[in-house]
């Protein structure tokens, strides 16, 4: 074998592995410094074969295939006899070395073909990782990612939450333009394994910080709630989508600004998305994570973050409480500096808790257990509340969320439901309780999420638990050093603030028809509940003012139910004194949804239909609201409305069909956004922002969800998670 023979052997192998790292992401290569110590032995390999080849050919040119007789050589016999004798023993001994040349350059040509295949994909995965990180060190990396992730995600199905979208454009004149990679992570099997990285703060001066999230997934899998922590504080909470057997991605951009108290500071970052794969739950979901760092040079943001958290980063571990079977209780002392405060807070139901907009009033949870099994209770009403020291210093009514799997899974694509990839967190302004705060003593803190209870007489009273289960945690933000007169009046006055909180005003009603045979039939229920809240001190006045109704009606023995919902409110922050001023919260959440589902002996159905919206509006605050992602005024209206059909037969396959309607209107940051879109059975219909092209998937089969329960909360099975 020769040199030119070896390298026609390695240039097939060496277009195959080009090939094959056309199809890898640089973000994949990580492993930097082993693929160049890899590369460097290769050389040095090639370098050694070819020395010897040299070698060998310039000693080979030197030899002469001749052998000599000399004349007493002659005289030992006949001169022709004793020559072909000479002649065959020479030519055995000249065929031996030839045989043992052959066996070694064959090694060497193994050799170097081995080094060559080896020494090609090194160069190029150093290749691609110097264009990563030149693109990274210019600011260059968001367009060079959307390009790469958008030659990876081809052929597969975008899928997307409609919002304002969220620049990663710089406009300051100086300072960072940066993009840092901060996860490349596959969740396979990874319940109680989220993934844990360290972040460093890049060195040049930020002061606007935004995440992308780009996933990909394929093959059947449930949705699954993912949190972020910044050490034992949440940062983004957010859902995945239910893939599909050809493959979904879909990509969220988050304002982070209001952290950058911890993301100046080098953080343990954990990303907790609870997976699981077997032989029917086959999707993993593949996460790329990375931040931009700019200066805007007029962000304003906390000066303090500290998290109501199970607080368990330092074991690699999620640090979000289960509400109720935790204790969330946490104790701080506050800084003297802090001159106003906000807790936000972070929470959604699961399991039993994930559709309490449709849960029954306690007492009628076993109404329809020979048909649909039993009911969820505690009533469709849930309140948060905050206590400081033991007294109640805020509520949350929270927005019913509804994630990729709920209800009816040919609702949720492409379009997902309002907000499933970015859980807003409300807040409490607990800037009153600053003179309380600031005694240099620790006081505690804790959240609680309640329900309701109806006692014999039909009298409605808060509950003070809830089913299994809510995923709690909160964050206190404080900002110092606003207004030396505050500080002042603050410093004086140590009392406990005025705290007004009555109960709320409940008025219930309820009725249970049975059929001819002394069955339930139908079960309808109302709430209607007010509420107002109030703490003032000699600086600050919150108040709160909420409003609630939920009417429900479950018919044919329970098999459909409709409940419409309306959730409203307004929060009011102002600072007292020579410089009145405040700042105003309102929201609105209107909910309907109505859903049947039929079994038969070997199938199931669903079908159902929603409409559904977000309204909030909102002067401003001290910084960037975790509730609003603006700092600013801000206006947020969108609603949301489609019909869904579900089928699955049994022992056999699933699928959906489905058209969703969504109608958004934004003002943030002093601009304006628009988008009407609508779905039909898995393609965009209609479009006003067309920038998001998903390909056709008009069988919408393989989804996650498959029991009655797992959707509706009502039916067969058990509940999700």
């Amino acid at each position: 074998m020769t040199v030119s023979r070896g390298l026609l052997t390695w240039l097939p192998l060496q277009l195959a592995y080009l090939g094959l790292l056309k199809r890898l992401s640089p973000t994949d290569h990580l492993a930097v410094l082993p693929v160049l110590g890899l590369f460097l032995w290769s050389v040095a390999n090639i370098v050694f074969v070819l020395k010897i080849r040299q070698r060998k050919q310039t000693e080979q040119s030197l030899s002469f295939d001749t052998f000599q007789i000399s004349p007493a050589d002659l005289q030992k016999g006949s001169g022709s006899t004793y020559l072909f004798t000479k002649a065959s023993e020479y030519t055995k001994l000249k065929q031996e070395d030839q045989n043992k040349e052959v066996q070694n350059d064959t090694r060497l040509d193994l050799k170097l073909v081995v080094t060559m295949i080896l020494a090609i994909p090194c160069i190029a995965l150093l290749f691609s990782h110097a264009r990563l990180i030149a693109a990274i060190h210019d600011g260059s990396w968001d367009t060079k990612r959307s390009s790469l992730q958008g030659s990876y995600s081809a052929g597969l199905q975008e899928v997307f939450q409609v919002y304002q979208p969220v620049s990663l454009t710089s406009h300051g004149a100086s300072g960072c333009n940066l993009d840092v990679l901060l996860m490349d992570h596959v969740f396979g099997t990874s319940y109680g394994k989220p993934f844990v990285g360290n972040y460093r703060p890049p060195s040049c001066e930020f002061d606007t910080v935004r995440i992308n999230l780009t996933v990909t997934s394929r093959g059947r899998q449930y949705d699954r709630l993912a949190l972020m922590y910044l050490g034992d504080t949440e940062v983004f909470r957010t859902s995945t989508a239910e893939p599909t057997s050809t493959g979904i991605v879909w990509t969220y951009v988050q304002e982070m600004s209001q952290y950058n108290a911890l993301w100046k500071q080098p953080q343990k970052l954990i990303f907790d998305l609870g997976n699981l794969i077997t032989d029917v739950y086959t999707g993993s979901f593949n996460a790329t994570l990375t931040a931009h760092f700019s200066y805007e040079g007029n962000t304003r943001a906390a000066d303090y973050i500290l998290p109501i958290s199970r607080k368990k980063s330092a074991s690699n571990s999620s640090s979000a409480f289960t509400v109720p079977s935790d204790n969330t209780t946490v104790k701080y002392t506050i800084p003297p500096a802090a001159t106003r405060a906000v807790v936000s807070v972070s929470a959604c139901g699961q399991s039993e808790e994930e559709f309490w907009w449709s849960n029954v009033f306690s007492e009628d949870t076993g109404d329809f257990t020979n048909t649909v099994g039993e009911l969820y209770g505690y009533s469709p009403f849930r309140e948060i509340q905050l206590y400081i020291d033991g007294i109640l210093a805020g509520l949350v009514w929270p927005f019913p969320i509804i994630f990729t799997g709920g209800v009816a899974p040919g609702f949720w694509h492409p379009i997902v439901g309002i907000d499933a990839f970015d859980l807003r967190q409300p807040e409490i302004d607990i800037s009153p309780f600053l003179p309380l705060l600031q005694d240099g003593e620790e006081h505690s803190f804790e959240i609680r999420v309640t329900g309701l209870n109806i006692t014999a007489d039909g009298t409605a009273t808060l509950a003070d638990t809830v089913g299994s289960y809510w995923v709690v945690t909160g964050n206190i933000f404080l900002y110092a050093g606003e207004r030396e007169d505050s500080k002042d009046l603050i410093a004086r006055d140590r009392s406990t603030p005025h705290v007004e909180a009555p109960a709320p005003k409940f008025t219930v009603t309820r009725n249970l028809v049975q059929n001819q045979t002394g069955g339930n039939d139908t079960l309808s229920y109302s709430i209607v509940a007010e509420r107002t809240f109030s703490a003032t001190s000699s600086q600050y006045s919150w108040t709160q003012n909420l409003s609630f109704s939920n009417h429900g009606f479950l018919n044919q023995n329970g098999y459909s139910q409709v409940n419409k919902q309306l959730t409203s409110g307004k929060a009011t922050i102002t600072e007292v004194g020579d410089q009145t001023s405040s700042n105003e919260t309102t929201f609105s959440y209107p909910l309907l949804v109505n859903a049947t589902y039929g079994i038969t002996a070997n199938s199931l159905s669903i079908d159902a239909w929603m409409k559904r919206g977000l309204e909030i509006e909102a002067s401003g605050g001290p910084g960037i609201s975790t509730y609003t992602l603006v700092s600013g005024p801000s206006q947020l209206h969108t609603t949301q409305s489609g019909q869904a059909h579900y089928k699955s037969v049994t022992g056999g396959s699933s699928s959906s069909s489905g058209n969703t309607a969504d109608e958004f209107h934004s003002t943030a940051n002093g601009e304006s956004y628009s988008r009407s879109v609508r779905a039909v059975n898995g393609d965009v219909v209609f479009d006003t922002h067309p920038e998001v092209k998903t390909l056709s998937s008009s069988r919408l089969d393989g989804l996650g969800r498959e029991s009655v329960r797992e959707m509706l909360g009502r039916g067969p099975g058990g509940p999700m998670g």
